[in-house]
């Protein structure tokens, strides 16, 4: 039995890909000379702090909504979770959120780069901004229909959306891997990508404000997408930087801003 799950794995592109990304993640770690401690103190404690393979993290500089959409969130969840239990529940390591930029950026500029987002909340005030959910919509992600709540593009939205990514620009980098996402889940290949191309393919006028709400397989997704839709309106309550975990999600919180 064992041989045989062995064979259908490598015969799974997604899983050869994987595999192939933590082979990639041991030998950069095994380049750094580190000699293993068998100190499980010492590496708990770096995994609790998110350390990444040199220094870069995967980030999401986010707004976190109200109550209303926190609800919403949680119920659509639920939906997708009946269908698909292996998905992964809403709750503090995957919070509901709007994206504004995802970029790799190196460890050392977090400081910086929440500094120069504090900048741009001089003049924007999202906090004081009305949204609308529209209805739902999905994008493949490692084999599933990672699903959302589309939300409604306005000047506001957008207008702050460019603001933080010249912001963000000087302190981006290039080529993370799954070593810069956080959490011990196996990161797909999908989820390294999206982050690595969010400009120019997520981003200006390609940019779709959206609330992911979990995974599900497609065909549910597909009959959620086609009922009648309720339209409803919510708001920002904070704006934050998050380090990304799986499927995008907002796995850990590293700074808020203060309004």
């Amino acid at each position: 039995m064992g041989d045989a799950t062995v064979a259908r794995l490598h015969a799974d592109p997604t899983f050869r890909a994987d595999l192939e990304a933590a082979r990639a993640e041991v030998a950069a770690v095994r380049t750094k000379g580190f000699p293993p401690t068998r100190d499980c103190k010492a590496e708990a404690a770096a995994l609790a702090l998110g350390t990444q393979t040199d220094d870069v993290i995967a980030i999401d500089v986010l707004l976190e909504p109200d109550q209303t959409m926190i609800g919403k969130s949680n119920a659509a969840n639920a939906r997708l979770r009946g269908n698909f239990p292996a998905g992964y529940e809403l709750d503090a390591a995957h919070t509901p959120h709007i994206t504004i930029l995802q970029r790799f950026v190196r460890a050392k500029d977090l400081d910086a780069v929440s500094a120069a987002v504090t900048k741009v909340l001089a003049a924007e005030r999202p906090t004081e901004w009305l949204l609308k959910a529209k209805g739902y919509d999905y994008a493949m992600f490692g084999g599933n229909a990672a699903t959302a709540y589309i939300v409604e593009r306005t000047p506001e939205l957008m207008r702050l959306h460019q603001k933080v990514i010249d912001a963000v620009t000087p302190f981006s980098v290039s080529n993370g891997t799954a070593a810069a996402f956080y959490g011990t889940e196996i990161i797909n290949q999908e989820t390294i990508a999206w982050v690595e191309t969010f400009i120019p393919k997520s981003s200006g006028e390609s940019r779709v404000p959206h609330v992911t709400l979990g995974v599900a397989n497609e065909d549910f997704v597909k009959r959620m997408k086609a009922e009648p839709f309720e339209t409803f309106t919510f708001k920002v309550v904070k704006v934050a930087n998050y380090q990304l975990g799986n499927y995008g999600v907002a796995a850990k919180r590293l700074w808020q801003s203060g309004k």
